[in-house]
């Protein structure tokens, strides 16, 4: 996969495009996962934390705001949803900084234009859209 692509999947195909982008992107710690609402970001993320790790991943983290996991090859994995977020003092009372900018940990957040001012430029943004007969379209962009 080149540095800036888009690819088009259906559910059953989830863990082969978690692992692909696992393997292209590996060096980037950073995951901006823009979409609407029902898109698949939840379940694109949960796919590569189960690609990561022998864990289960409980799901969104809706109301906690992250989930953190620990994988013996990859690390600390936060997973954000900031979709009830109301303002970035949230974000940094709950150590988003700490988090994003620790170079050892894997961040992935849905919802990131709500903290956009506060990710390093280095952040790889995905962009999930849902097609008509029920595939999904990504594109990344570093």
């Amino acid at each position: 996969m080149p540095s800036n692509f888009e690819i088009s999947f259906d559910l059953s195909q989830i863990e082969e495009v978690a692992s692909d982008l696992l393997r292209q992107f590996k060096s980037k710690k950073i995951w901006a996962f823009d979409a609407e609402m029902g898109a698949g970001k939840t379940t694109l993320i949960l796919a590569l934390i189960r690609q990561m790790s022998e864990m289960k991943p409980e799901g969104s983290p809706t109301y906690s705001l992250v989930n953190s996991y620990k994988s013996d090859e990859y690390g600390e994995i936060h997973h954000f949803d900031l979709y009830r977020l109301n303002s970035i003092e949230e974000a940094l009372d709950i150590g988003i900084e700490e988090m994003i900018y620790d170079n050892l940990a894997f961040c992935f957040i849905e919802w990131p234009k709500k903290v956009e001012q506060l990710l390093p430029q280095e952040t790889i943004w995905l962009y999930l859209s849902p097609l008509e007969n029920g595939t999904r379209r990504l594109e990344v962009r570093l």
